[in-house]
């Protein structure tokens, strides 16, 4: 079997912020700090990592809602930044975001059938009484029906509302999508509601996701391939199999070591990470891990190390590896 080609081609992406200037200190926020994944048609890719890695701003780079300081995106072999005018509007069909809140993410003001007609009024497709049939099609495939085209976000339950979030996302028919942490805000129960109408949805409508978030049971139930993130970079990718049971990177492990074994009577060994998550405005020289990693060494403190290939579809970015 042919392997499948990459949908999504990120190569070193980079994402600064430069605060000060002028009569004050000029300081560069190193949000992205050249991040590369490649992402199959049909798979997940998992994006996980504390909070202020760089997640989401990865994610919003790869959907253009923000523009980088580098780097290069393709989709479909297609180098973006190539596209304008009608080509750049066709990209912006296929790529598609669903935000962490459905509630702020969903305009107060406008019923559900109204916002999910919208991405198809803004691209012109078809009649009002086409479009209406579209949005009544989608309702049902997201497990709500058309009761719910008159109903305002408020009215909603949170459940019922990322529902709708992902129903917009869906109705200009993309080929990839990306996930936000879409069900951080959610209770557990319902969760598991909006992550199997994910997967039923990837299998039904041939999706490509992007899946960002901090829970790594949730992460480990929806993908294929898992990216490790920390201050801005990828310290670690593989298969989310062998990621859960062989973490290589001592970031990684730490981040494992905390979900309760499946397995009764079968204890993981925790480890605990002393002090926080460095500022990215200040990043440690060297590996930007090493302030935190109990087997620092001195080439640790003075060199960056790369991402590098240490076994057939296992990167890690770390010199004791």
């Amino acid at each position: 079997m042919p392997p499948v080609e990459p949908l999504v081609e990120i190569e070193q992406f980079v994402k600064h912020y430069v605060q000060g200037g002028l009569w004050g200190r000029r300081q560069v926020l190193r949000a992205v700090d050249g991040v590369s994944l490649s992402i199959r048609k049909g798979e997940t890719l998992g994006l996980v990592g504390e909070s202020g890695c760089g997640k989401s701003t990865t994610g919003q780079l790869a959907a253009r809602l923000l523009a980088p300081t580098g780097g290069v995106m393709r989709f479909k072999g297609t180098d973006i930044r190539e596209l304008r005018g009608g080509a750049a509007k066709e990209l912006r069909k296929q790529i598609q975001y669903v935000f962490q809140d459905p509630y702020t993410s969903l305009n107060p003001r406008h019923p559900v059938a109204a916002l999910l007609e919208e991405p198809l009024r803004i691209h012109g497709i078809g009649s009002r009484r086409e479009r209406r049939g579209q949005v009544r099609e989608m309702l049902r495939t997201i497990g709500l029906g058309e009761p719910y085209e008159q109903a305002y976000p408020h009215e909603l339950s949170g459940g019922q509302r990322q529902r709708v979030g992902i129903a917009r996302g869906l109705m200009l028919n993309p080929e990839f999508l990306i996930l936000d942490e879409p069900v951080s805000a959610l209770d557990v129960s319902v969760q598991s509601q909006i992550l199997n109408l994910l997967k039923d949805l990837q299998q039904r409508l041939a999706l490509t996701y992007l899946f960002i978030s901090h829970d790594l049971h949730v992460v480990h139930y929806m993908s294929d391939r898992v990216a490790v993130m920390y201050l801005g970079k990828i310290v670690e990718l593989s298969d989310v199999d062998r990621i859960y049971e062989q973490p290589l990177h001592p970031y990684t492990q730490a981040l494992l070591s905390a979900i309760p074994s499946e397995h009764r009577g079968r204890k993981r060994e925790r480890i605990v990470l002393e002090g926080e998550l460095p500022s990215p405005l200040s990043a440690p020289q060297g590996c930007a891990f090493h302030t935190r990693c109990p087997h620092a060494e001195e080439r640790c403190r003075t060199a960056a190390p790369s991402l590098r290939t240490v076994e057939r579809g296992h990167e890690v970015s770390c010199h004791l590896v």
